[in-house]
């Protein structure tokens, strides 16, 4: 049953959107009076799709006026999601185990954390951090609900009491690996092939209002260990930073700078505010790591772009243009009552006007005033005083056939030519003779 519980909550944590983590400090006894400061929680991304390296950096404060070492009693960390050790093989704590079946929940592992004591006086403190025999036992656990279904899991560990945690010249390192902190940002293959593949890294303090967080915090809410009057705050280690591209950072008093210890990692941190309480306190990161060849084609392709744009421009302005004119001469949009407008080229000459042309009477000043000087002029060479004025036009009446709406297609084109010619004598019309001729063109053979 235990494995079965185990592969139900990894599948659904694998399916959940990034949530954000939550840590939250317990005593073994209500109203300790405890404070934790200073703390640190500090995850160590990497480039891949691996889980997270966690570091849980924190020291305990005693109530005023207690010494330091009154009341001894172990503490508690409430994480979410499941937690490892790195692969470490050490016992199981089964009265950790039977503390959280007892109150209703289903544990899908056990285990124990490293945990380290740091001497803060050492210049190399870190480095040399000192073992704390034992570990930190933790159980994982989920909660079934009927309508709610399985709920994630969530990590409850302990903390043993040790002298050092209340002496303020050391620091309490808890580490441990976390696949829950790291969530990929859905996206299209077009986007990962192109900018890679982005992540969303959350992590919070004092958040608690999901499943099984809340009941294990409502059950100890009077045993909450909260941040004493210290440094706390939230810290993620993005190494490679030369392949890194943080798209957003959230919230915007969050801080980004390059580690001066480690090499090529940026730090994005964000320092707790230790007056609320137990309110949620988070920091999201939106990051990718790209290739060297995504990289370059971040360079490249808009260049080429840019190269192609000068070369096929005007090209395809031409292209465009012809397309446009064609489309135009095409398709009509309009009221199928009003028919798609006529085009004329020359001079076409009214029958009216035609008709005030009158033989023996009308000058030749007269028949330009009267038609226009867009005429064509013949002189005899043989038969002096003799001339011939031409008028030629030409008519194109588009035959539309409606689609739909006001949308309609010109199915064949009506050609006029009308050609109305003048004999002159002596600058006096002696003739008019006027021919209209009428033909069918097909859309594509469009003069």
């Amino acid at each position: 049953m235990r494995w079965v519980l185990r592969l139900l909550a990894v599948s659904l944590v694998v399916g959940m959107p990034a949530a954000a983590s939550a840590q939250l400090f317990f005593s073994t006894q209500p109203h300790s009076g405890f404070r934790i400061g200073p703390l640190i929680v500090r995850a160590s991304v990497s480039p891949g799709d691996g889980p997270v390296r966690v570091n849980v950096v924190w020291s305990v404060v005693a109530p005023p006026g207690r010494s330091p070492g009154a009341a001894p009693q172990d503490l508690y960390l409430l994480w979410p999601g499941e937690v490892s050790a790195d692969g470490r093989g050490e016992p199981r704590d089964p009265a950790l185990a039977r503390y959280l079946e007892e109150r209703g929940f289903d544990v899908i592992a056990e285990g124990r954390l490293p945990l380290f004591a740091q001497n803060i006086r050492e210049a190399d403190g870190a480095a040399r951090a000192e073992p704390v025999a034992g570990g930190a036992p933790y159980v994982t656990f989920v909660q079934y609900s009927g309508a709610l279904g399985l709920s994630p899991p969530a990590t409850w560990i302990r903390i043993p009491w040790s002298p050092k945690l209340v002496d303020q010249g050391w620091l309490m390192d808890l580490r441990m690996t976390s696949p829950a902190l790291v969530k990929p940002k859905a996206a299209s293959w077009l986007e990962r092939l192109v900018l890679g593949q982005k992540h969303l890294l959350s992590l919070s303090f004092n958040e608690v209002r999901d499943r099984p967080l809340f009941p294990m915090y409502f059950a100890h809410r009077d045993r909450v260990v909260r941040l004493a009057d210290a440094p706390a705050e939230l810290v993620a280690n993005f190494p490679d930073a030369g392949r890194l591209k943080i798209d957003e950072v959230f919230p915007r008093n969050t801080i980004r700078r390059l580690s001066e210890t480690l090499e090529s990692t940026e730090i994005v941190s964000l320092f707790l505010d230790t007056s609320e309480g137990i309110a949620p306190q988070q920091v999201v990161v939106q990051y990718g790591y790209f290739s060297r060849l995504q990289a370059m084609a971040l360079v490249v392709v808009p260049m080429i772009f840019l190269a192609l744009g000068y070369a096929v421009g005007p090209v395809a302005g031409r292209v465009a243009a012809h397309m446009g004119s064609r489309m135009a001469a095409r398709v009509h949009v309009g009221a199928w009552n009003t028919a798609p407008r006529e085009r004329e080229s020359g001079t076409v000459l009214a029958r009216e006007t035609v008709a005030k042309i009158r033989p023996g009477e009308t000058t030749r000043e007269e028949v330009l005033a009267l038609c226009g000087a867009d005429v064509e002029q013949y002189d005899r060479l043989n038969a002096p005083g003799r001339r011939t004025l031409v008028y030629r036009g030409r008519r194109i009446r588009p035959q539309a056939g409606r689609i739909f709406g006001w949308i309609s297609t010109v199915q064949h084109l009506e050609v006029e030519r009308h050609e109305v010619t003048i004999e002159l004598d002596n600058d006096v019309v002696r003739d008019v003779a006027a021919d209209v001729r009428r033909s069918r063109l097909p859309v594509d053979e469009a003069p």
